[in-house]
């Protein structure tokens, strides 16, 4: 017998739940990062990039479908703090506490909601729940965008790699498929 408790019965914001990442899963997924060298085929390591950061980009957009569209609507449009999208110089999106006018930004901002006698205690156990979806899908989008990069500079360094490799076994150099400066 399942037991729900009062302020589960009563929750307006509804966590994302393994189903909802199930798609994501069988689309692309890390079985790929702890193969022998080396990936097998021209372009696996681009694909295995492109995957991370496809991946990526569907856990932004169920971020955006599922938990934004919540966490912007009635009650807590109604807050004086928001929970919403930023958008960082490399093109990922992240979520973040904010001011409606954007003047702060934060995780002090939702601290500060939480722990306020001006926030409704029906709301507390909601806005914990978005605090700790916030967390994890920040931290799986990071990782993925890591690992997405991470590849893309692997693959520019074999291919630098196996230019040379030729160069030297046949007298002659190979075109470089990539180039990184930083290196």
């Amino acid at each position: 017998m399942t037991t729900i408790s009062a302020s589960a019965a009563t929750r307006r914001f509804q966590p994302l739940e393994q189903s909802d990442f199930q798609k994501l899963e069988q689309a692309a997924y890390l079985k790929g990062l702890l193969r022998p060298f080396p990936f097998k085929g021209k372009g696996s390591l681009e694909t295995w990039a492109s995957q991370c950061h496809a991946l990526r980009d569907d856990l932004i957009e169920l971020a955006q479908q599922r938990v934004l569209v919540q966490a912007n609507a009635y009650p807590f449009r109604l807050l004086p703090v928001a929970l919403a999208q930023q958008t960082t110089g490399a093109g990922t999106v992240f979520l973040r506490w904010r001011r409606p006018d954007r003047s702060a930004m934060g995780v002090a901002l939702w601290q500060a909601l939480i722990t306020s006698p001006a926030t409704p205690d029906a709301l507390i156990d909601d806005l914990y729940a978005m605090e700790l979806q916030r967390i994890v899908l920040n931290m799986q989008i990071s990782l993925l965008h890591t690992l997405g990069r991470q590849a893309k500079e692997c693959a520019s360094k074999v291919a630098r790699a196996e230019s040379m490799y030729l160069q030297r076994v046949h007298g002659h150099a190979a075109p470089l498929r990539t180039t990184h400066p930083e290196e």
